[in-house]
């Protein structure tokens, strides 16, 4: 494990104005991967020890947490994230908390996967945030219960061992571990708050449930899909586009700056493996007066590949689920939407099964990962 950059100590307390005024943060290299602990992915925190101040929930909520001044509850000052009471020693003569005593909270993974990069945002927690934190990694087939989490048979692994964090700041750390992962334990020491957590990794899926399916959609993040590339990221990112579920506002879409010149934008994307595509589904939902005005998809069968189209420019309208089955499968390992001239589309399916080496390849590098 690696730090790209240290934070440490308390920051200044609250002086008005802008509350991120004085937050720390740095530009991490793995925040362009997927957050494997986003909550729209199915992502949870199903146990904590202690949320005495603010709710362990609050950790993986996809908006930066916000800060309220005047904002007191019957237990004291409300935190946009998870806090816990202050530890305490044995008594009077040891009031002080042990050096191993430490909280913790248990996160499911919404996409199990390998995890490269971890941020514990302590954001507005200023003088109450954890001396140190440390994170730990498990792979658990199932839906395992807390209990059977914590039970003495589970193998977890460090990720990230104890160090030493700051106040109202973006402390991220580079993981290096390649292995496949479900559910961490991100435990903070002694005590206090943490605002947000994000796991930044590739999704890894279960070749089983994939092959259960049959036929399902080969660019969603769930299953292994990412986006390689895109022309603009203006006002979203292109990742949004291969979310679960239709958007269900303008920004949970992508949507590009307008254009002035004569050119076009585009995503270009990586299936989970080599598979045939039969069918196409292009959602403009919430995108009204700022949708593409049209779109054409082009695929091919390997990095060096010939681009060849499967879509050709064809008109598209505002807030609409624009459903194509193709004359006959499509055999890709990458798409590439093209959008005319500009605007945004919220969600691109891709409904297909992977070749018969698609699945062999896929199924080898779930065993090799340790799922």
């Amino acid at each position: 494990m690696t730090m790209t950059e240290r934070f440490t100590g308390d920051a200044n307390p609250y002086g008005g104005g802008d509350p991120y005024a004085d937050y720390r943060t740095a530009d991490f290299p793995f925040t362009a991967l997927v957050d494997l602990a986003d909550r729209r992915l199915g992502a949870g925190v199903i146990a904590a020890n202690d949320e005495f101040f603010a709710e362990r929930e609050n950790l993986l909520r996809p908006e930066p947490a916000e800060f309220d001044p005047e904002r007191f509850g019957h237990k004291g000052k409300i935190m946009d994230g998870w806090e816990t009471r202050r530890r305490r020693g044995t008594g009077a003569d040891d009031p002080h908390p042990a050096d191993e005593d430490h909280d913790w909270a248990l996160v499911r993974l919404g996409a199990p996967g390998i995890v490269h990069g971890i941020v514990v945002d302590t954001a507005h927690f200023r003088g109450n945030h954890p001396q140190a934190v440390s994170v730990e990694a498990a792979c658990v087939p199932g839906s395992p219960s807390p209990g059977e989490l914590l039970a003495p048979g589970t193998e977890w692994t460090t990720l990230v061992p104890r160090t030493a964090v700051g106040g109202h700041a973006a402390n991220g750390f580079t993981v290096e571990n390649g292995r496949r992962f479900t559910h961490l334990r991100v435990n903070q020491h002694p005590d206090g708050g943490i605002a947000r957590l994000r796991v930044y990794g590739e999704v890894v899926p279960d070749p089983g449930w994939l092959a259960a399916l049959g036929t399902f959609d080969l660019v969603a993040l769930e299953n292994g899909g990412t986006v390689e590339d895109a022309s603009d990221r203006f006002y979203s990112p292109a990742t949004h586009t291969i979310l679960p579920g239709r958007s269900r506002k303008m920004d949970d879409g992508w949507e590009t700056r307008r254009r002035r010149d004569k050119g076009n934008d585009w995503i270009r994307y990586r299936l989970v493996e080599q598979a045939e595509i039969r069918a196409v589904g292009i959602d403009t939902a919430c995108l009204k007066g700022n949708s593409a005005g049209w779109a054409s998809l082009a695929a091919r069968d390997g990095r060096s590949g010939e681009w060849t189209e499967v879509l050709p420019r064809t008109r598209l309208q505002p807030d609409t689920d624009h459903r194509f089955v193709l004359p006959e499968p499509v055999r890709a390992t990458h798409i590439r939407i093209d959008i005319f001239p500009d605007g945004g589309i919220s969600r691109l399916r891709l409904f297909g099964s992977p070749t018969e080496e698609g699945a062999a390849r896929l199924a080898a590098r779930h065993r090799e990962l340790g799922g």
